[in-house]
């Protein structure tokens, strides 16, 4: 369960929202006066503390509506990817079959696979450990920007305005397989209605009104009405700064007039990148004490019986 003031700005925890004061939090944590909570390089806190806190700041952001107890259990993979170059053995020949077979594709692509790693450095492996959290079909609908925030999106899967796979599915921990369509209703969009008049704006209106009626006892003007063509056209109206997070990860294949999307495959990382949308540096400090903490404090065995209560998992 999430905590009851989320967008608190004391404690400036970023979250999957589209609100002005997560942007302010997010700027806080980045740029802002707290960014230095999170650089353990000149700190006084023990190694519990860093791990602690990186903890903390992870999960706000990736699942806080999920209870600890399930994400340690469920929601963590057993170990990360090795992308450790591995050391050349003494009698290893692959590279001069290659030459006589003439491979010349082959090499050159390993030789750009090498100079890409010494250039880059080794894959964030380290964001990696949030792949399960991405799965989660609340989770891609916000990273497919059909909600304004990711509790909007569980609220819209809870309630019964989105299809998994052309059926009605209300599952709203349902881990997605690759290949799996989403779709939602647009009427359950927020964005996509018609914004609803505020007491400002009636008092204009009304103010308005009177002047107008005023005026047209001199001078008459003719009616303009819309044409069936606006009338039919869908309405858009973003929230306020809502641009910066504005984007669709490379996992995905969005269709926004249908308000479908596909999750085309299970995020990934290359040398310098990582799929997986964070506020933090995908391989800077705050995400790889947070692996530390978990690879710790995780729990082991699996029982019969906990594994007949693990979140739906279409593979």
């Amino acid at each position: 369960m999430r905590d009851a003031n989320v967008f608190s700005i004391s404690r400036a925890m970023p979250r999957m929202s589209w609100s002005p004061r997560n942007l302010y939090n997010l700027w806080l944590r980045s740029i802002g006066a707290r960014s230095e909570e999170v650089n353990f390089t000149r700190t006084q806190q023990t190694l519990f503390q860093q791990r602690w806190t990186s903890k903390a700041l992870v999960r706000a952001y990736h699942g806080d509506f999920i209870n600890e107890k399930i994400f340690k259990r469920w929601y963590l993979p057993t170990t990360l990817p090795d992308v450790r170059p591995r050391q050349r053995r003494l009698g290893d020949d692959t590279a001069a079959l290659d030459s006589f077979a003439q491979r010349t594709e082959q090499l050159e692509k390993q030789k750009k696979l090498q100079e890409e790693e010494e250039r880059k450095g080794l894959a964030p492996v380290g964001s990696l450990m949030l792949t399960e959290v991405e799965r989660r079909i609340d989770v891609f609908m916000f990273r497919c920007c059909f909600a304004h925030s990711v509790y909007e999106a569980r609220r819209l899967v809870i309630h019964g305005y989105v299809l998994l796979n052309g059926k009605k599915h209300q599952n709203a921990n349902t881990r997605l397989a690759p290949g799996d369509m989403v779709s939602v209703d647009p009427n359950a969009i927020r964005f996509l209605q018609k914004p609803k008049p505020t007491s400002e704006s009636q008092s204009d209106a009304a103010s308005s009104s009177d002047e107008a009626d005023n005026q047209a006892e001199n001078k008459t003007v003719p009616a303009q009405g819309h044409s069936p063509a606006e009338n039919q056209l869908t309405p858009f109206n973003l929230p306020p700064y809502a641009s910066p997070f504005i984007f669709i990860p490379a996992y995905t294949e969005v269709s926004f007039p249908t308000c479908s999307a596909i999750y085309v495959r299970h995020p990934t990382a290359r040398p310098g990148y990582s799929e997986i949308p964070t506020p933090y540096d995908a391989d800077g400090e705050v995400i790889r004490l947070a692996w530390e903490w978990y690879s710790k404090m995780r729990p082991r065995n699996r029982s019969k019986r906990q594994l007949a209560r693990m979140p739906e998992n279409r593979q």
